[in-house]
């Protein structure tokens, strides 16, 4: 780059996001670290001398500029492979964002999301988000455990992870933007099993919950990192609730096999369905009437993903602290169907 002024924007928008960048000298110096470089940022004068050059197609390539480029500077650019071309100072954000992903190694692949539900409070929503990150966390892959409910006492106390360091929502003071997901995996508390892991960012007992805004930067942060993220979103549908849930690849509603939960779960129901939202349901036992799973999803009308036996000794277990790590039972069978059920979304 020659200009100035896009030098300034460029750096400027590095020193933000992290991203140690190396300004090259020339289009000479530039065609030994090609192929190497994360990403290649150019304006339009280095485009012309690249395309000139000879330069191969190559994935990552930004052009810069102060204002459209020119129909000769599109064509070279095309030719180089880049990817966009960004008008600075108005396409800052964007420019950022591409620098952050190249600060981040890339981003691994695309991620997916689930929320989780509970038809009525005790619905056991908190114990299915943690079974299903302890499923992808046994399969190799990474979750990433999402706190939308100020009012559910913290997730890290059903992981059992309460007295481990690491930030929590009050003082992660996270107000929106872009987080990369390295930084907040270190930060987190959580737990690691073979070639897998998850993170939990749990409420606290004390403090405010999470903002909309917060809420959206950390689960695009889990997805573009290409883990699955997976959101404890309480039943009252407040604004960081409803950014998760219209972020969700499958949302899921427990709902016990009772009478007053499958009247409940109408009015979770109904306020999904206003944002557009189709739930699938995982009727847990014990059915103390009766109740059956086809008679439940008749009655709530969500369709049913899974059924979910009563779990022996769950309870003292979460109260004692420690959540069931096996891979048996009913509730780690449900979880891998959930996420069986999430990736074929």
């Amino acid at each position: 780059m020659t200009d100035a002024e896009l030098v300034d924007e460029v750096l400027h928008a590095a020193a933000v996001v992290g991203c140690e960048v190396e300004r090259v000298a020339d289009v000479t110096a530039l065609r030994g670290r090609w192929h190497g470089a994360a990403a290649v940022v150019l304006d339009e004068g280095a485009v012309v001398e690249c395309a000139a050059g000879g330069f191969p197609r190559r994935t990552g390539v930004h052009v810069v500029g102060t204002g459209p480029p020119g129909e000769s500077v599109w064509r070279r650019a095309l030719e180089l492979g880049a990817e966009q071309v960004l008008e600075l100072p108005a396409d800052q954000e964007r420019l950022r964002a591409v620098l952050a992903d190249a600060a981040e190694g890339g981003p691994v692949g695309e991620g997916r999301v689930l929320a989780v539900l509970g038809a009525r409070g005790g619905a056991g929503a908190s114990v299915l988000v943690v079974a299903v990150g302890q499923a992808v966390m046994s399969a190799g892959g990474h979750a990433l455990l999402v706190d939308c409910d100020p009012l559910g006492g913290g997730l890290d106390l059903t992981l059992g992870a309460e007295r481990q360091e690491g930030l929590r929502w009050p003082t992660l003071r996270l107000t929106g933007g872009r987080v990369p997901a390295a930084a907040l995996r270190s930060a987190l508390p959580g737990r690691s099993g073979g070639r897998g892991g998850l993170t939990v960012l749990s409420c606290g007992r004390t403090g405010p919950g999470p903002e909309p805004d917060a809420v959206v930067a950390v689960v695009e942060a889990g997805r573009r990192a290409g883990g699955t993220v997976v959101c404890d979103v309480p039943r009252q549908l407040t604004g960081a609730a409803c950014v998760a849930l219209d972020r969700a690849d499958l949302a899921v509603l427990v709902v016990p096999a009772d009478v007053k939960a499958c009247m409940a779960a109408k009015t979770v129901v109904e306020q999904a369905s206003a944002r557009g939202v189709r739930l699938k349901a995982v009727v847990r036992g014990p059915a103390p009437g009766g109740l059956t799973a086809s008679q439940v999803v008749e009655a709530t009308g969500v369709p049913l993903l899974t059924t979910m036996r009563p779990e022996r000794r769950l309870a003292r277990a979460l109260d004692n602290g420690h959540f069931p790590g096996t891979t048996r039972g009913p509730l780690a069978r449900a979880a891998r169907k959930v996420v069986a059920a999430l990736h074929e979304h």
